[in-house]
Parts: C-alpha cells; sequence; structure tokens
C-alpha cells in the first residue's frame, strides 16, 4: 500500500486561503464554486461528440458533466456506505468527488478532441513544451485562469478537490510513453501543481480522483450510446452478431497497460453485454427507434441498468490508486466505448466537419499569435484580456487559452469577423 498520510487540515488547505466564511463546510464551498463559475456555464456550449446545436438529442459537454457528477456522488456514496473506516482512511469526501466530476472537463476546447489534438499542435509549433491538453487546462482554469477573488487567481479551492482533478496526476514526459500522451498539468502551473500534490508519495490518482476518472468512463460509455441509439446511428444486430469480433479485436488494441488475459476478458464481457440486451431490451434492438414509450422506458432501464451495475462492481482497496474495478467490468465499460468510437468518432461525415473546424481554430491561433508582441490585441474581447496578463508575454500560451474560454459559437463567430467572412454589427460584441 502507498503511504497516503494527510491530515484533514492539509487537505482543506487553500493556497491563498481566501477569507470569505459562510455556513458550508471547505469541501461543499469548492462544489459550488465550480458549479457556479463561468467555465462551467461556457460547456454548454461546447461539443461532447457532435457539433452543438446538431441536434436536441445530442449531449454538449455540459449535459454529460452534470450526469458524470451526479454518477459520481452516487459512486462515492456507495463506496463510503459499504466500507466507511477504508473510506475515512483513504479520505473520500462525497462533495469532493462531485466537485471534481464537475471540473473535469472545464479544459475541453471548442470542437472536442479535434481542437484539443490541433491546440497542442500549434503549441509545439511555437515550441512550448507544455503543449496543449484537456485535463491540464481543467487544472490551470481552476487554479490560474479562473475568476473568483480580486486578491488572487484561479478559484482558490482546498488541496483535496485540485489533487481530485488530476486524472493525470504528472506533468508532460516526452521520455515516458503514459506521460507523452497525456499529462495532467502544465510545467507553467508547476508551483500549483507541487501544491496539489505535496502529501502524495506516489504517481497514482488520489482515490477521489479514481472515482471522478470511473464516473466519467460510465457517464460516457452509456450515455452517448444512449443518444446514438435514438438517431438509429448504431448497428446493433450487426454489432452483436458479424460485427462482434472486430469490436472486441479494435478494443483490445487501444486497451493502454491490457492485462496478459484482456482477450479472454473482453470476449466474456461481449457475451455478457449480449445476453442483457438480447433478452431484457430485444425491444431496443428489433425495431427502428422512433420514440415510442415502450421504447424509451427500455432505453431508460437499460441505462439505469448498466450505470447500477458499473457503479456496485466498484470497491475500496488499501492498493494502488484505492479503488479497485473488476477486470470483467472495466471490459464493459471498455466494449461500450469503443462501440461509439468505431460508429460515431470514425463517421466521414464527422471527420470532414473535423478538419473545418481544425482549421477555424489554426487560423484564429494565427491572427492572435501575430497581433500580441506588445499586448493583447486591441480587437480582443474585454473578457480575455487579462489572460495576457496571466500569460507574462508568452504568446502561444495566451493564443491558446484565449482559444480555450470560448464556446464554439463565439470561436466561429471571431474567426468570421477576423478573417472578413462576416462583418456583423459593431454593436453587437462577439464575447460577452
Amino acid at each position: 500500500m502507498v503511504s497516503r498520510v494527510w491530515t484533514d487540515a492539509a487537505r482543506r488547505k487553500r493556497l491563498h486561503s481566501t477569507p470569505e466564511k459562510d455556513q458550508r463546510k471547505p469541501f461543499e464551498v469548492d462544489r459550488d464554486r465550480i458549479q457556479y463559475s463561468s467555465a462551467l456555464h461556457r460547456l454548454a456550449g461546447v461539443t461532447q461528440i457532435v457539433r452543438v446545436g446538431e441536434a436536441d438529442v445530442f449531449h454538449t459537454r455540459q449535459q454529460h458533466t452534470y450526469k458524470v457528477a451526479q454518477v459520481g456522488r452516487r459512486l462515492a456514496q456507495n463506496c463510503i456506505d459499504a466500507d466507511p473506516k477504508l473510506a475515512k482512511k483513504l479520505g473520500v469526501d462525497v462533495e469532493v468527488v462531485e466537485a471534481a466530476c464537475l471540473a473535469h472537463d472545464l479544459g475541453h476546447p471548442p470542437f472536442g478532441h479535434a481542437g484539443e489534438n490541433k491546440l497542442n499542435e500549434l503549441l509545439e509549433g511555437r515550441e512550448d513544451p507544455d503543449g496543449f491538453e484537456g485535463n491540464a487546462q481543467t487544472f490551470r482554469i481552476l487554479t490560474t485562469l479562473g475568476v473568483r477573488y480580486p486578491d488572487c487567481l484561479g478559484l482558490d479551492l482546498t488541496r483535496a478537490t485540485l489533487a481530485a482533478c488530476l486524472k493525470y496526476p504528472w506533468t508532460r514526459d516526452p521520455t515516458k510513453p503514459e506521460r507523452s500522451i497525456k499529462w495532467g498539468a502544465y510545467k507553467v502551473d508547476q508551483a500549483d501543481f507541487d501544491f496539489a500534490r505535496r502529501f502524495q508519495d506516489h504517481a497514482f490518482q488520489t482515490t477521489e480522483a479514481a472515482l471522478m476518472d470511473w464516473a466519467d468512463d460510465i457517464a460516457y460509455s452509456v450515455h452517448d450510446l444512449e443518444d446514438f441509439h435514438r438517431v438509429g446511428a448504431i448497428p446493433w444486430n450487426h454489432i452483436l452478431n458479424e460485427g462482434s469480433q472486430e469490436i472486441i479485436r479494435k478494443t483490445h488494441e487501444v486497451w493502454f497497460g491490457a492485462p496478459s488475459d484482456a482477450q479472454a476478458h473482453l470476449n466474456a464481457a461481449f457475451e455478457r453485454l449480449a445476453s442483457v440486451l438480447n433478452s431484457a431490451f430485444s425491444v431496443l434492438l428489433n425495431t427502428s427507434y422512433e420514440g415510442s414509450r415502450e421504447q424509451r422506458v427500455a432505453l431508460r432501464s437499460l441505462t439505469s441498468f448498466l450505470i447500477g451495475r458499473f457503479l456496485t462492481a466498484a470497491k475500496l482497496t488499501e492498493e494502488g490508486n484505492g479503488l479497485h474495478i473488476p477486470l470483467d467490468t472495466l471490459a464493459e465499460v471498455k466494449l461500450l466505448k469503443q462501440i461509439a468510437k468505431q460508429y460515431i468518432i470514425s463517421n466521414p461525415s464527422l471527420i470532414a466537419q473535423q478538419l473545418g473546424q481544425k482549421k477555424v481554430i489554426s487560423e484564429l491561433f494565427g491572427i492572435l499569435w501575430d497581433n500580441s508582441e506588445k499586448g493583447p490585441p486591441r480587437f480582443l474581447p474585454v473578457r480575455l484580456r487579462y489572460i495576457w496578463d496571466v500569460c507574462e508575454g508568452k504568446r502561444a500560451r495566451f493564443s491558446a487559452d484565449c482559444i480555450a474560454s470560448l464556446t464554439e459559437h463565439e470561436v466561429v463567430a471571431l474567426h468570421a469577423r477576423l478573417c472578413g467572412l462576416s462583418g456583423g454589427s459593431v454593436l453587437d460584441p462577439i464575447v460577452r
């Protein structure tokens, strides 16, 4: 077991110790600060998988976030109820887990992973070794870019909540594969990272971070498939028959750090999922979805069944990050995530759309870079100008921070005006 000796006082500590006091407990304050932040509000205008505004049936990033928070809270409660002594020893607090769930996607840039990849490419091209990563941007928002108090940057959250938000508790390290693909903080934010991880003498997530991470996986694997089932985009009969081996094979290929017997677990997991779908929920497989009451009841029952199945399988442990997910359950979730990826994220129409989105981000980044040599550009919306001072003249980071602070509508509108594609109105500010 790794050492987890950090006292309640250390967990509640804030780096800036803002003097505000009210009736709430420290972790409740954290949760509420994130709930009411402009960064969370922005996620209503950010892609989950399908572009915001394309159809009301699809989740936005904000709707996904609220469902992750709900799952995370129930997950933490279930673990605490099952083993209250171990939960206390590991430092599991329901409010911290929910706060981390609400925060987990704040750094998600416009246009989803397409935007994330393009911003990373642009920053690397300007020789910024930190690059861009959505999780690291989340931490940057919480500690630096968030606006709450006049005398400090960020939201001034407790150490426990900041640590719980670190899904990947390390900075970028090109020499280690797992730390060159995903990272939880930029080196420019090292002081805040060190504060959050001061009492962690290991490279594991805190248990509260592990609970947030699993809640995200549960929500992603269930709710996105629900959306695409509604629009008829999931060919279940094909998947459960001739398409089964392809799904299993591709899931195995992308399983990072897969155990030696992963193939067997995936085969068994697929059989279990197929059995559940074919028996209890055949009404969803054998007819096209039209939104009948019977179909809606069946779909809600399926999502409730799967969430409950994945949630109750998780148990606290004294090993590793403090959370044990059975391999059989992990395999089921990975299969469901692969189905969404294979039939939706790889859709040619979506890929074509993403190429245009990357072009918008690239051109807007270039305009911000070219016009910020001596300070924030005069055309920059007032709401974003403080970012120049925060970035201390680092133009590439400034350009990325500005773009990542916008909704997709704002990015498109600002790009169109600056590129002469739409004059707009001088009386109509793009960013308020």
